[in-house]
């Protein structure tokens, strides 16, 4: 489908004209909930925005191609909001730990959304 096929393009025009920062590498806990542990590196794409006021959040895995081929939605009912998460250059082994991840919150539940070919 048309739509589809541009919304990929631009989430793929987001990250050539942007800077991605790494802030939580690979290993690393969460700030506030400590036995949460980053399956992958985890970021954001500056000069974006995303519902809580700050970039849009991105996994990066070890693919040597840095394609983004899937997205996170998730609902948070700690927070009262919903987000997506880029997934770019994610092995499938790293995208079930990221989807596991996003998932193993008492408050929050997330859908995977993969690109077609």
């Amino acid at each position: 489908m048309e739509y589809d096929n541009m919304f990929w393009e631009y989430l793929e025009k987001l990250l050539k004209e942007n800077e991605i920062v790494i802030d939580r590498p690979k290993g690393s806990s969460h700030p506030k909930f400590c036995d949460k542990i980053y399956p992958t590196d985890y970021g954001y794409i500056k000069n974006t925005k995303s519902m809580d006021g700050a970039g849009i959040d991105v996994f990066i895995g070890t693919e040597i191609n840095k394609k983004i081929d899937a997205i996170l939605c998730n609902i948070d009912l700690y927070r009262n909001d919903s987000e997506i998460k880029i997934l770019i250059g994610c092995t499938e082994d790293e995208k079930n730990g990221i989807y596991n991840f996003m998932n193993n919150w008492e408050t929050m539940k997330a859908i995977m959304i993969r690109r077609g070919n």
